[in-house]
């Protein structure tokens, strides 16, 4: 067919097109609709919420913020940059908004590729990190894993003149994976200062104080740094959508100019604000979820399921048929992630509940298994 006779959506780059849409986990509602269970009986354990909800004090500002719905919200984020920046303790210069922290990664991607450069990144890394490359019509050069992890010594030897992006999660989704922040912050100093390193730290609050990297003070030292965290986890926001960036000035300027204007909203933005304050928060969320891992991992441990050892608020475990225990799960009511997307077809990742949710869910793990061909025979790692 000629171009002029061709249907509008066929003259869509090709590299658009052959982009397989990203696929979140799946609402209770559908489930319900699907299986028909009772909406009160499920539980969901699959897109790594917080299942204690938002701050008490995120949720008073979010009432207050919504008399305000008349209006559109300030563009620039005065109040939320600000606290953010006596949070972090940089200049609100350094800090760029997203919608989420996807919307950071998407920035820097808008900001620094194009058709022919590279993106690097590690096999089973978070799956918008070639989604976003391959949306620029850059390629993106996957780099095998190191035990589910990243191997930054491959990855380091990835990089090429073409290259104008690395990709690094710590930890990891959705394997868990940690590495130190000596051994990223040693990596980052080995990048050419002409390759943005995107470091994904979307779940660092659930890392012990003494696990978390000191990414923030690098930035002086490292003008190609891009810190990228979110709400969404640790602080129970996701339904909001709100992550951020720190960065050079000079980067932050960059991804300001693609920026939409208004990516995120009034209420996000002053359930921020709260729920940066209330630290007590955000340290119980962490305690829980470390008992919550033990819980999991003796769990699994009774009944012989191998696992990733993990440093976010989910485990990535090994159960064979994971297309068919996830349906039997899903016949009982509860709700974990596939992840055969990432690669991992064997595998599903369960984020951590509440203890009851826990409990509920190896139970019901322990009866899918039983429902499969020769049982379960597999260990931890």
């Amino acid at each position: 067919m000629s171009a002029k006779h061709a249907a509008a959506h066929e003259r869509a780059p090709d590299y658009v097109r052959a982009i397989a849409p990203y696929v979140g986990g799946k609402p209770i509602e559908e489930v319900a609709r699907e299986l028909n269970l009772d909406v009160a009986s499920i539980i969901k354990l699959a897109s790594n919420e917080n299942p204690r909800g938002p701050s008490p004090k995120a949720l008073a500002a979010v009432a207050t913020a919504a008399s305000g719905l008349t209006r559109y919200p300030d563009g620039n984020a005065f109040a939320l940059k600000t606290a953010l920046a006596e949070h972090l303790r940089v200049g609100p210069e350094r800090i760029v908004l997203g919608n989420g922290s996807n919307d950071v990664l998407e920035l820097a991607t808008q900001a620094f590729l194009r058709p022919g450069d590279d993106a690097v990144y590690s096999r089973y890394a978070f799956v918008v990190y070639p989604l976003a490359t391959q949306a620029r019509g850059a390629r993106g050069v996957e780099v095998a894993d190191k035990d589910h992890a990243h191997d930054l010594d491959a990855m380091r030897a990835a990089i090429t003149p073409r290259t104008k992006i690395v990709f690094i999660a710590n930890p990891n989704n959705p394997t868990g994976t940690w590495l130190t922040g000596a051994a990223v912050e040693s990596f980052i100093a080995s990048v050419p200062r002409d390759v943005i390193v995107v470091l994904d730290e979307a779940y660092n609050e659930f890392l012990e104080p003494s696990e978390q990297s000191a990414a923030i003070d690098w930035l002086p030292r490292y003008s190609n740094l891009i810190v990228s965290r979110t709400f969404s986890k640790a602080y129970g926001l996701a339904a909001l959508r709100i992550g951020y960036g720190v960065m050079d000035p000079a980067v932050a300027d960059l991804m300001n100019r693609v920026r939409q204007p208004f990516n995120v909203n009034s209420l996000a933005q002053a359930a921020a604000v709260a729920a940066l304050g209330d630290t007590d928060y955000v340290a119980e969320s962490r305690r829980l979820n470390r008992e919550g891992l033990r819980q999991l991992e003796a769990g699994l441990d009774a009944l012989a399921v191998r696992y990733v050892r993990s440093h976010g608020n989910f485990i990535l475990i090994d159960v064979g048929d994971a297309a068919g225990v996830n349906l039997e799960l899903l016949r009982q009511g509860v709700i974990v992630r596939p992840v055969a997307n990432y690669g991992l077809p064997s595998f599903l990742r369960v984020t951590v509940g509440l203890p009851a949710e826990n409990t509920r869910f190896l139970a019901a793990l322990g009866q899918a298994i039983s429902h499969r061909p020769g049982g379960n025979a597999r260990a931890h790692r």
